[in-house]
């Protein structure tokens, strides 16, 4: 008989940006009709219908209690309210958990809904609970989960709106690529929604020239709504908010990569307060040096927008992947834990640059095609030109993804903050390798935001097979750009 209250989300809020027209604007009416953001209060829906939910006792009969939720996934409304957002905070007891290592098996959570099973949120929540990562993780990772689900809105509407979401921007962006339409928005879909989770020191990503502050400020574009959303950023996040954006005219599956790492404490490097006017070389160096090698990251994932968006990621103890059900607007668990075959049978890679390829690549390509390979057995070629589509094939089917270098690009084409390394982070949580050539990627550190490396990973067997090209190579030069990359130096 009590009556629920409802606050309306005010439309100059979303993702803190007033100026929002379309079709940013439909992309933030679709998060706010059906999600809570991160730091958001959640209300149910006025009028919304009282559903049931079967909760077992402990003999195992099934109860039936009615909620006000409207059974397992209650729609929400997201509300910005600053005051209410801080009362809450202030209420809450906070608390430091040391993270442990072992994994959290999915069938030993509790009451889990039949109806929907784990959802990421859950799964969140969780490992929080059970001290695997903590608060601030937690809330990073809310917003990741929102932003993937309207860049995947946004993905598969581009063709109905092929003006305003297809087609280049205009603009080229750090690497000397023509920015797609997409490539802006999506970057900015992503960057405003973790920029108010508050727990971010840093943010790089493929789309922008410089670092960005991950810390909200009180700019036009992102108003600062109350000190709560002010915290000292203890994370750093690195992301390519639309990978293969290339293909997204055609419908060719592309998707986004984040990596997590945690911040040096305290900033060593003396930054400018507006990052966006750019860094001098010695700021740059110094800025590199805190995002650390790869495998000081703490989380990493990507996103596949395909048939079905799925959402993989790691905490370092393990790979589980989501797939997002439309119906009820979460990711749900279908993937608990994602072991890579330790030998596959395919290979996947660019093979009309094979001639300009270092000589261990080309002639390794050569011989498993062939089939004279450890398993003597030919290798078929399966290549999308999507990095998330061909490794999230390769990590679930097994096989070898390379973008190796070349006589062009003796350093590759893949950036190793934002691709190569939480790539090759999550092959090596789910049992497989990740290496240049000669060395490891995750031990590579970074000497710029938009480094680049060449990347082979896969199967374990497959990559130590590749390698042992490299490795009985004679040739000094390919040698010494592997100790460079390592020795934190320009190849």
């Amino acid at each position: 008989g009590s009556k629920t209250k409802h606050l309306e989300q005010p439309p100059s809020l979303c993702f803190g940006r007033p100026d929002l027209t379309m079709p940013h604007g439909q992309a933030c009416k679709a998060l706010v009709a059906g999600t809570a953001m991160a730091g958001s209060l959640a209300f149910l829906a006025p009028g919304t219908a009282p559903g049931s939910s079967v909760a077992r006792t402990p003999s195992g009969s099934a109860n039936t209690k009615a909620t006000k939720a409207g059974g397992c996934a209650p729609v929400v409304l997201a509300a910005m309210g600053a005051s209410a957002v801080g009362a809450a905070r202030r209420q809450r007891v906070k608390t430091s958990k040391a993270r442990t290592t072992t994994r959290a098996v999915v069938d030993d959570f509790e009451d889990v809904c039949e109806q929907t099973g784990v959802t990421l949120s859950r799964y969140c929540i969780e490992l929080a609970n059970r001290g695997k990562i903590d608060e601030d993780l937690n809330s990073i990772f809310n917003s990741i989960r929102e932003a993937a689900k309207v860049i995947a809105k946004l993905v598969n509407t581009a063709p109905l709106q092929q003006a305003e979401l297809l087609g280049l921007q205009g603009e080229i962006n750090v690497q000397g690529e023509d920015q797609k339409k997409l490539d802006v928005i999506t970057n900015d879909v992503f960057k405003n929604a973790l920029r108010y989770t508050g727990k971010l020191g840093t943010l790089a990503s493929e789309e922008e020239d410089e670092p960005v502050d991950g810390s909200v400020g009180g700019s036009e574009a992102i108003p600062l709504l109350s000190d709560e959303f002010a915290d000292t950023g203890k994370y750093i996040c690195v992301f390519d908010p639309l990978d293969g954006s290339s293909n997204v005219d055609a419908g060719i599956p592309v998707g986004t990569i984040f990596g997590v790492f945690e911040e040096p404490s305290p900033a060593e490097c003396e930054l400018p307060a507006d990052l966006s006017k750019g860094l001098s070389d010695e700021q740059q160096r110094c800025l590199a040096g805190t995002l650390q090698p790869g495998k000081s990251l703490v989380a990493a994932g990507y996103v596949l927008y395909s048939a079905s968006t799925e959402l993989v990621l790691t905490f370092g103890q393990g790979v589980v992947g989501f797939t997002l059900d439309t119906s009820i607007g979460e990711f749900v668990m279908t993937r608990p834990s994602i072991q890579i075959p330790p030998r596959g049978k395919i290979y996947s890679a660019n093979t009309g640059n094979i001639g300009e390829w270092d000589q261990p690549m080309r002639e390794y390509i050569e011989t498993i095609r062939a089939g004279k390979g450890q398993t003597e057995t030919p290798y078929s070629l399966r290549y999308i030109g999507s990095m998330v589509g061909d490794i999230h094939r390769t990590l679930l089917y097994g096989g070898i993804f390379a973008y190796p270098a070349d006589n062009k690009n003796q350093d590759g084409k893949l950036r190793l903050l934002y691709e190569g390394a939480p790539m090759s982070f999550i092959m090596e949580q789910a049992g497989g390798k990740a290496i240049t050539g000669h060395s490891r990627v995750l031990d590579i550190p970074p000497v710029g935001v938009h480094q680049r490396v060449p990347v082979i990973l896969g199967s374990a067997e497959d990559v130590e097979e590749c390698k042992k090209f490299f490795d009985e190579s004679n040739d000094p030069a390919l040698k010494a750009r592997c100790e460079k990359r390592l020795q934190g130096l320009a190849a």
